[in-house]
Protein backbone atom coordinates (compact mmCIF):
# COMPACT_ATOMS: atom_id res chain seq x y z
CA UNK A 1 0.00 0.00 0.00
CA UNK A 2 1.60 3.51 -0.95
CA UNK A 3 1.63 6.16 1.40
CA UNK A 4 -0.40 8.99 0.70
CA UNK A 5 1.64 12.21 0.25
CA UNK A 6 1.15 15.58 -1.33
CA UNK A 7 3.42 18.91 -1.05
CA UNK A 8 1.95 22.20 -1.59
CA UNK A 9 2.46 26.30 -1.10
CA UNK A 10 1.58 27.17 2.44
CA UNK A 11 -0.85 29.93 3.50
CA UNK A 12 -1.06 31.92 6.92
CA UNK A 13 -4.08 28.88 8.07
CA UNK A 14 -0.79 26.84 7.75
CA UNK A 15 1.21 28.82 10.31
CA UNK A 16 0.93 27.26 13.35
CA UNK A 17 1.92 23.82 11.62
CA UNK A 18 4.51 25.25 9.83
CA UNK A 19 5.87 26.65 13.21
CA UNK A 20 5.36 23.61 14.79
CA UNK A 21 8.21 21.95 12.29
CA UNK A 22 10.19 24.90 12.86
CA UNK A 23 10.61 24.30 16.14
CA UNK A 24 11.82 20.23 15.80
CA UNK A 25 15.13 21.92 15.37
CA UNK A 26 14.91 25.48 16.85
CA UNK A 27 18.69 26.03 16.39
CA UNK A 28 19.30 24.32 12.56
CA UNK A 29 15.98 26.80 11.80
CA UNK A 30 16.91 30.11 13.35
CA UNK A 31 17.14 31.72 9.98
CA UNK A 32 14.01 30.38 8.29
CA UNK A 33 11.41 30.63 11.81
CA UNK A 34 13.17 34.30 12.62
CA UNK A 35 11.51 35.35 9.31
CA UNK A 36 8.04 33.42 9.75
CA UNK A 37 7.35 34.53 13.37
CA UNK A 38 7.66 38.35 11.79
CA UNK A 39 6.20 38.07 8.30
CA UNK A 40 4.36 34.81 8.93
CA UNK A 41 3.64 32.36 5.54
CA UNK A 42 2.43 35.24 3.20
CA UNK A 43 4.19 35.16 0.45
CA UNK A 44 4.56 38.96 -0.44
CA UNK A 45 5.59 39.29 3.05
CA UNK A 46 7.62 36.56 3.82
CA UNK A 47 9.45 37.74 0.76
CA UNK A 48 9.28 33.74 -0.63
CA UNK A 49 7.37 31.08 -0.85
CA UNK A 50 7.04 28.06 1.83
CA UNK A 51 6.31 24.83 0.00
CA UNK A 52 4.88 22.19 3.16
CA UNK A 53 5.31 17.81 2.22
CA UNK A 54 2.67 15.93 4.00
CA UNK A 55 2.13 12.18 4.69
CA UNK A 56 -0.79 10.87 5.13
CA UNK A 57 -2.68 14.68 6.04
CA UNK A 58 0.44 15.37 8.68
CA UNK A 59 2.73 18.26 7.78
CA UNK A 60 6.23 16.72 8.01
CA UNK A 61 8.72 18.80 5.73
CA UNK A 62 9.07 22.09 4.77
CA UNK A 63 11.32 24.03 2.03
CA UNK A 64 11.73 28.00 2.05
CA UNK A 65 11.90 29.23 -1.87
CA UNK A 66 13.12 32.77 -1.47
CA UNK A 67 15.96 34.49 -2.11
CA UNK A 68 16.90 31.25 -0.86
CA UNK A 69 16.09 27.24 -1.34
CA UNK A 70 16.16 26.23 2.61
CA UNK A 71 15.14 22.52 3.28
CA UNK A 72 13.87 22.20 6.25
CA UNK A 73 13.51 19.16 8.74
CA UNK A 74 12.88 17.35 5.30
CA UNK A 75 13.26 13.61 5.10
CA UNK A 76 14.11 12.03 1.41
CA UNK A 77 11.55 11.56 -0.14
CA UNK A 78 10.42 14.99 0.55
CA UNK A 79 13.55 16.80 -0.55
CA UNK A 80 12.79 14.66 -4.05
CA UNK A 81 9.14 16.44 -3.53
CA UNK A 82 10.92 19.85 -3.45
CA UNK A 83 13.40 19.59 -6.05
CA UNK A 84 10.37 18.37 -8.50
CA UNK A 85 8.24 21.02 -7.89
CA UNK A 86 12.07 23.96 -7.70
CA UNK A 87 12.66 22.54 -11.27
CA UNK A 88 9.06 23.14 -12.85
CA UNK A 89 9.46 26.61 -11.34
CA UNK A 90 13.07 27.10 -12.74
CA UNK A 91 15.88 28.41 -10.19
CA UNK A 92 15.01 31.93 -8.76
CA UNK A 93 17.32 31.64 -5.82
CA UNK A 94 20.84 32.68 -5.18
CA UNK A 95 21.92 29.78 -2.83
CA UNK A 96 20.45 26.82 -1.47
CA UNK A 97 21.63 26.33 1.88
CA UNK A 98 20.66 23.98 5.01
CA UNK A 99 21.61 21.11 6.78
CA UNK A 100 23.81 18.98 4.93
CA UNK A 101 22.11 15.73 4.36
CA UNK A 102 19.07 17.61 2.52
CA UNK A 103 20.44 19.93 1.22
CA UNK A 104 23.27 17.88 -0.78
CA UNK A 105 20.15 15.48 -2.17
CA UNK A 106 18.22 18.56 -3.37
CA UNK A 107 21.55 19.71 -5.39
CA UNK A 108 21.97 16.36 -6.46
CA UNK A 109 18.39 16.63 -8.22
CA UNK A 110 18.32 20.21 -9.24
CA UNK A 111 22.38 20.05 -10.33
CA UNK A 112 21.20 18.51 -14.06
CA UNK A 113 19.04 21.19 -14.58
CA UNK A 114 20.16 24.41 -12.52
CA UNK A 115 24.14 23.58 -13.05
CA UNK A 116 26.74 24.01 -12.83
CA UNK A 117 26.91 25.75 -9.38
CA UNK A 118 29.32 29.20 -8.92
CA UNK A 119 30.56 27.44 -6.14
CA UNK A 120 29.49 24.47 -3.22
CA UNK A 121 30.50 24.49 0.11
CA UNK A 122 29.38 20.96 0.92
CA UNK A 123 31.06 20.98 4.79
CA UNK A 124 29.55 24.13 6.95
CA UNK A 125 30.19 23.16 10.97
CA UNK A 126 27.31 24.47 12.56
CA UNK A 127 28.13 25.67 15.69
CA UNK A 128 26.49 26.76 18.95
CA UNK A 129 26.66 27.50 22.65
CA UNK A 130 24.75 28.34 25.59
CA UNK A 131 27.62 29.92 27.53
CA UNK A 132 28.71 33.03 27.61
CA UNK A 133 32.68 32.73 27.03
CA UNK A 134 35.64 32.02 29.41
CA UNK A 135 37.73 34.34 26.94
CA UNK A 136 37.18 38.10 28.70
CA UNK A 137 35.28 40.08 26.23
CA UNK A 138 36.32 43.34 24.14
CA UNK A 139 34.97 46.20 25.73
CA UNK A 140 35.32 48.38 22.76
CA UNK A 141 32.69 46.28 20.98
CA UNK A 142 29.52 47.97 21.13
CA UNK A 143 26.58 47.94 19.13
CA UNK A 144 26.64 50.07 16.27
CA UNK A 145 24.19 53.25 15.93
CA UNK A 146 22.47 54.66 13.58
CA UNK A 147 24.69 57.47 12.94
CA UNK A 148 27.44 55.01 12.21
CA UNK A 149 26.01 52.83 9.67
CA UNK A 150 28.17 54.60 6.42
CA UNK A 151 31.24 54.00 8.64
CA UNK A 152 30.17 50.29 9.11
CA UNK A 153 29.19 49.75 5.35
CA UNK A 154 32.51 49.88 3.83
CA UNK A 155 33.28 46.87 6.31
CA UNK A 156 30.13 44.86 5.75
CA UNK A 157 30.95 44.90 1.85
CA UNK A 158 34.51 43.84 2.34
CA UNK A 159 33.05 41.02 4.50
CA UNK A 160 30.61 39.93 2.14
CA UNK A 161 32.84 40.04 -1.24
CA UNK A 162 35.61 38.11 0.83
CA UNK A 163 32.96 35.21 2.01
CA UNK A 164 30.56 34.72 -1.10
CA UNK A 165 33.02 35.99 -3.56
CA UNK A 166 30.99 38.55 -5.60
CA UNK A 167 30.02 42.14 -4.30
CA UNK A 168 26.75 42.85 -2.58
CA UNK A 169 26.36 45.92 -4.58
CA UNK A 170 26.16 44.28 -7.68
CA UNK A 171 23.11 44.68 -9.44
CA UNK A 172 20.77 47.07 -7.60
CA UNK A 173 23.72 49.09 -6.74
CA UNK A 174 23.46 48.03 -3.04
CA UNK A 175 20.32 48.68 -2.22
CA UNK A 176 18.42 45.96 -0.78
CA UNK A 177 21.89 45.25 1.51
CA UNK A 178 21.71 48.52 2.38
CA UNK A 179 18.58 48.64 3.50
CA UNK A 180 19.42 44.82 5.22
CA UNK A 181 22.37 46.50 7.06
CA UNK A 182 20.79 49.33 8.38
CA UNK A 183 17.89 47.06 9.79
CA UNK A 184 20.26 45.35 11.88
CA UNK A 185 21.65 48.58 13.32
CA UNK A 186 18.34 49.38 13.98
CA UNK A 187 17.05 46.19 15.98
CA UNK A 188 20.19 46.92 18.23
CA UNK A 189 21.57 43.28 16.35
CA UNK A 190 24.79 44.79 14.90
CA UNK A 191 28.14 44.79 16.82
CA UNK A 192 31.60 46.69 15.82
CA UNK A 193 34.72 47.60 17.38
CA UNK A 194 35.15 50.99 15.61
CA UNK A 195 38.77 52.87 16.11
CA UNK A 196 39.46 56.69 14.86
CA UNK A 197 36.99 56.35 12.32
CA UNK A 198 37.39 52.77 11.08
CA UNK A 199 35.89 49.07 11.70
CA UNK A 200 38.37 46.92 13.11
CA UNK A 201 35.74 44.16 14.18
CA UNK A 202 32.05 43.47 12.99
CA UNK A 203 29.87 40.82 13.39
CA UNK A 204 26.10 40.73 13.13
CA UNK A 205 22.84 39.10 14.94
CA UNK A 206 21.50 37.79 11.64
CA UNK A 207 18.86 35.91 12.90
CA UNK A 208 16.76 36.23 16.27
CA UNK A 209 14.31 34.13 17.57
CA UNK A 210 13.05 33.60 21.23
CA UNK A 211 14.37 29.76 21.36
CA UNK A 212 17.79 30.69 19.04
CA UNK A 213 20.00 33.42 17.46
CA UNK A 214 22.46 33.07 14.65
CA UNK A 215 25.71 35.10 14.40
CA UNK A 216 27.00 36.18 10.94
CA UNK A 217 29.38 38.60 9.09
CA UNK A 218 32.21 38.02 11.21
CA UNK A 219 35.35 40.04 9.72
CA UNK A 220 38.80 41.40 10.98
CA UNK A 221 39.91 44.48 8.91
CA UNK A 222 42.83 42.54 7.22
CA UNK A 223 45.55 45.39 8.59
CA UNK A 224 44.58 43.92 12.36
CA UNK A 225 44.73 40.12 11.88
CA UNK A 226 46.87 38.06 13.93
CA UNK A 227 46.37 40.45 16.62
CA UNK A 228 44.19 38.23 18.86
CA UNK A 229 41.16 40.53 17.85
CA UNK A 230 38.92 38.49 17.00
CA UNK A 231 38.00 35.86 20.03
CA UNK A 232 37.37 38.95 22.04
CA UNK A 233 35.52 40.27 19.64
CA UNK A 234 33.21 37.61 19.58
CA UNK A 235 33.18 37.01 23.57
CA UNK A 236 31.58 40.14 23.77
CA UNK A 237 28.90 39.79 20.81
CA UNK A 238 28.06 36.22 22.21
CA UNK A 239 27.36 37.96 26.02
CA UNK A 240 24.75 40.38 23.98
CA UNK A 241 23.92 37.47 22.02
CA UNK A 242 22.86 35.40 25.07
CA UNK A 243 22.29 38.13 27.29
CA UNK A 244 19.37 40.20 24.74
CA UNK A 245 18.13 38.02 22.19
CA UNK A 246 18.44 34.15 22.78
CA UNK A 247 19.23 31.77 25.61
CA UNK A 248 21.74 29.76 22.31
CA UNK A 249 23.72 31.82 19.61
CA UNK A 250 25.24 29.84 16.66
CA UNK A 251 26.84 30.58 13.13
CA UNK A 252 28.39 28.05 10.78
CA UNK A 253 31.62 28.36 9.23
CA UNK A 254 33.62 26.54 6.12
CA UNK A 255 35.34 23.66 7.19
CA UNK A 256 38.38 24.82 5.14
CA UNK A 257 38.56 28.43 7.62
CA UNK A 258 40.21 26.34 10.26
CA UNK A 259 41.57 30.13 11.99
CA UNK A 260 37.75 30.53 12.64
CA UNK A 261 37.08 27.28 13.31
CA UNK A 262 39.68 27.62 16.30
CA UNK A 263 38.76 31.16 17.37
CA UNK A 264 34.78 29.60 18.02
CA UNK A 265 35.96 26.77 19.62
CA UNK A 266 38.28 29.24 22.22
CA UNK A 267 35.67 30.99 22.78
CA UNK A 268 33.21 27.86 23.50
CA UNK A 269 31.26 27.50 20.12
CA UNK A 270 30.98 23.30 19.87
CA UNK A 271 30.28 21.34 16.53
CA UNK A 272 26.85 20.27 16.89
CA UNK A 273 26.03 19.42 12.86
CA UNK A 274 26.68 19.79 9.88
CA UNK A 275 25.44 22.49 6.96
CA UNK A 276 25.82 22.80 3.22
CA UNK A 277 25.74 25.75 0.67
CA UNK A 278 25.37 25.70 -3.00
CA UNK A 279 25.98 29.01 -4.08
CA UNK A 280 25.08 30.98 -7.47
Amino acid sequence: MLTQTTTRVLGPEDLDAALAVLHQDPVANAFVTSRVQVAGLDPWRLGGEMWGWYQRGHLTSLCYAGANLVPICAVPEAVRAFAERARRAGRRCSSIVGPAESTRLLWSLLEPYWGPAREVRACQPLMTTDQPSEVPPDPLVRRVRRDQVETLMPACVAMFTEEVGISPLAGDGGLLYQARVAELVNAGRSFARIDDGKVVFKAEIGAATPEACQIQGVWVAPEFRGQGLAAPGMAAVLAYALRDIAPVASLYVNDFNTAARATYRRVGFQETGTFTSVLF
